[in-house]
């Protein structure tokens, strides 16, 4: 199992922090759509190491063309010679239209067709292929030399799909390299929902499942001491409040029964009741979704929970605003590296 650490620092010191994630021997650095570009944190954090590989945790997807983020993940792929992993996602419809102005429809089948876009593209940049992908939704037929990159001795990097529902999940395993499974899960929904939606998607492309790669980010809650766990706790509890809120992830709730909570959160996010929301995510419901425990216990729990499903998993603790780069986050990286 190879562990992956959160970049999430400013612009100003990404090479700094890229560089001393690497130290602590982390294989995947991941950043987040959030406040940066997730690939210009990239960029500078490639200049800055040598060995670890890169992963956007996610890009928008449908905030871009399929042409627009070809062209950014070539670079990076270029600049880190070959370490980018491009992880990317749908978001939800509100901010799709209302903060990025962009078109909304089918998630499921854009997301397919978009990833196919994006294969069709670099093919015509490092095979030779000529450009002809005519979708529903995308149409990419133009291509001439002067806008085709000429570095592209690396190829293509591997592509990551975000899923939660079935049908995002099924089409993500058909098309991608691998599956970004939402930190906002169960054991039960993956193993009920998500895994029999994956071997779908493969037999459709008659794949097996060792050509897929499973990527997991659960929340971890932690810390070394009392105040640090309490700190992380009440941020985990408002972060899964938040999700589920979103009528799109009733599922997961549904899967461990707590289906009924979904509408009351969508409720208080409404009414901008954000501390009663998080109020609302119980210690049961808090140890369903997250691993919960010391610093050096949390490798056990994860292995013990989803270590036969998860192919990559992540090592980052969320405290409120950012992941944490503290002594309890680096010690929970170092047993999660004993998995591999």
């Amino acid at each position: 199992m190879q562990t992956t650490g959160g970049l999430t620092g400013d612009l100003a010191n990404m090479a700094e922090e890229a560089r001393a994630l690497e130290e602590c021997g982390a294989d995947i650095g991941a950043t987040f759509e959030i406040g940066h570009d997730p690939l210009m944190q990239l960029a500078i954090a490639a200049t800055a190491t040598t060995r670890m590989k890169l992963m956007t945790g996610i890009a928008v997807a449908f905030a871009r063309s399929p042409m627009t983020l070809a062209l950014a993940a070539h670079d990076v792929n270029a600049l880190s010679q070959g370490r980018l992993l491009l992880g990317i996602g749908s978001q939800i419809k509100p901010h799709i239209e209302k903060r990025y102005s962009m078109p909304w429809s089918k998630p499921a089948a854009r997301m397919r067709e978009y990833v196919l876009a994006l294969k069709a593209i670099w093919a015509c940049w490092y095979e030779g292929e000529e450009l002809d992908f005519r979708g529903e939704f995308y149409n990419h037929t133009l291509m001439t030399p002067m806008f085709t990159p000429t570095d592209g001795e690396y190829g293509a990097p591997p592509v990551f799909v975000a899923a939660v529902g079935p049908l995002m999940t099924e089409n993500a395993a058909e098309v991608a390299d691998g599956i970004l499974l939402h930190s906002f899960t169960t054991e039960e929904y993956i193993r009920t929902v998500s895994l029999p939606a994956m071997e779908a998607g493969l037999v459709k492309s008659g794949r097996t499942r060792d050509q897929l790669q499973v990527v997991a980010a659960p929340f971890i809650v932690t810390g070394n001491t009392e105040e640090e766990f309490k700190q992380v706790k009440l941020a985990a509890q408002n972060q899964i409040a938040f999700y589920g809120s979103t009528p799109a992830y009733r599922g997961v709730l549904e899967s461990i029964g707590y289906g009924e909570l979904q509408g009351e959160l969508n409720r208080l996010s409404k009414a901008g009741e954000w501390v009663k929301m998080g109020q609302c995510i119980d210690d049961t419901l808090l140890h369903k979704i997250a691993l919960v425990g010391e610093p050096g216990k949390i490798a056990g729990k994860m292995s013990q929970r989803y270590g036969d499903i998860f192919d990559i998993c992540s090592a980052s603790v969320f405290t409120g605003d950012a992941y944490s780069a503290g002594e309890f986050n680096t010690e929970v990286a170092r047993a999660l590296q004993q998995l591999a």
